[in-house]
């Protein structure tokens, strides 16, 4: 089911349906022509009839008022709009399970509404960077952090429609944000990142090197002209590639090594550790039309190797388990897929290409859940690479197929032709990823 479809369970947020925003906000006389008009359109829609009661119920038990008129006293009373905030945030501490005072409530909230922000932005400054100014939000709806205030301005005339729009995708994101910010505390994710970082560098890594040293080195690689995919790679030394000059079909792809120790010999692994920033979580529930991290957001932990060849790989697999059971607990690996040696994969995302090659699995030790993506040099080449492979094509496609480009950004908002920017955009992201 997609984002964008009736049964979608942010219905609310479309804006071809009956919660869309209009030039002016919902106050219209009940025997109006555009009110029998919009009733006219539910009558033999009961989803969106049930659906639209609850709304309207939320709205008015979040205000504390019975009706829509009571709306504009508290708009235009600010002793009213004060109160109905303080009462707002108690409510909103206690369904995020924030048991705490007033002003810690009030933190959480603006944290909620950064998070909300840093979702829009985050999509300026890589997928839709040509277009950061056609999407940027309005100044007052990115400053204001009260979801009561930014409730209010929904229904408020002297706001612009894409104002009003952008309060509510606001909030909308915000509620995402505070059901994220509680599965992380209740599943104390920041503890389990610290625990493990510390299992990987007391009983992973190599004891003979320190902390934190890298080697640097780099893959040298060059790449077949139909799609280019990795033809042959080579790890080259820092001082080597300062004097290699790459030419078209070549790359030189930096990669800071540590080692882990298997019997008596040091192997080489690059690695990148991951923890999920809450916008890219919220992303994430969108894409998947979810608005529970616990059932969509499986990944919160996760890293990423590299290293020269699949017997490597084997070695680190292996090493992995025992240092588990160095460090006390079981391991087990779940939810494998292997590709290294041939076949595709097939993943379940939208946009995800069944060309990439990974050794894939999730690894439940200490009481965390990690999600291990392993590649050998020419897979990981091919994963940044190779056309309908690399993982910046992957993000603009899952972006736009999901439906949650249009969703953020509506056409008749913000005038943006969705399937002719995915193709662009690709098109760019293909020229960058191919000059040398």
């Amino acid at each position: 089911m997609s984002i964008l479809d009736k049964e979608s369970i942010f219905t609310s947020m479309l804006q071809d349906g009956p919660f869309s925003v209009k030039e002016m906000p919902p106050f219209v006389h009940p025997f109006s022509k555009e009110a029998k008009e919009w009733v006219s359109s539910l009558q033999e829609d009961q989803l969106m009839k049930t659906k639209y009661r609850a709304v309207r119920s939320q709205i008015f038990d979040f205000l504390g008022v019975t009706d829509f008129d009571e709306i504009l006293s508290l708009i235009y009373n600010q002793s009213l709009r004060d109160s109905a905030a303080k009462r707002a945030r108690i409510l909103l501490g206690n369904m995020f399970g924030i048991v705490q005072s007033g002003q810690d409530v009030r933190r959480y909230l603006r944290d909620y509404a950064a998070t909300a922000d840093d979702v829009v932005n985050s999509l300026r400054a890589k997928v839709l960077a040509p277009y950061s100014s056609h999407i940027e939000t309005t100044n007052e709806i990115e400053t204001t952090h009260d979801p009561v205030d930014l409730l209010l301005i929904i229904f408020n005339e002297h706001f612009h429609k894409k104002a009003r729009f952008e309060a509510k995708r606001k909030l909308v994101l915000m509620n995402l944000a505070g059901s994220i910010d509680q599965r992380e505390r209740e599943t104390d994710i920041e503890k389990k990142f610290s625990d493990f970082i510390t299992f990987l560098n007391v009983y992973v890594w190599s004891p003979s090197c320190k902390i934190g040293d890298l080697k640097i080195h780099y893959l040298h690689s060059r790449h077949r002209d139909d799609d280019f995919s990795c033809e042959d790679v080579k790890v080259v030394s820092e001082d080597q590639a300062m004097q290699m000059k790459p030419v078209a079909g070549e790359k030189l792809t930096l990669v800071k090594r540590r080692t882990f120790r298997n019997k008596e010999r040091e192997i080489p692994i690059y690695v990148t550790i991951r923890k999920k920033p809450p916008s890219a979580k919220v992303l994430k529930l969108l894409r998947k039309n979810e608005k529970n991290p616990a059932t969509a957001v499986d990944d919160e932990l996760g890293l990423m190797a590299v290293l020269n060849s699949v017997g490597d790989v084997k070695c680190f697999v292996r090493h992995l388990t025992r240092s588990a059971v160095h460090a006390n607990s079981f391991m087990t690996l779940e939810d494998i897929s292997d590709t290294l040696t041939g076949g595709e994969y097939t993943g379940s995302a939208t946009g995800s290409s069944g060309k990439t090659p990974m050794l894939k699995f999730f690894a439940r030790l200490g009481g965390m859940r990690v999600e291990f993506i392993i590649h050998t040099n020419r897979s990981y080449l091919n994963y940044i690479y190779q056309r309908d492979v690399a993982h910046d094509e992957y993000e603009v496609k899952r972006i736009f197929d999901t439906g949650v480009a249009e969703f953020l950004f509506p056409w008749d908002i913000y005038r943006l032709n969705m399937n002719e920017i995915r193709s662009r955009q690709i098109q760019r992201f293909r020229r960058r990823i191919e000059e040398w």
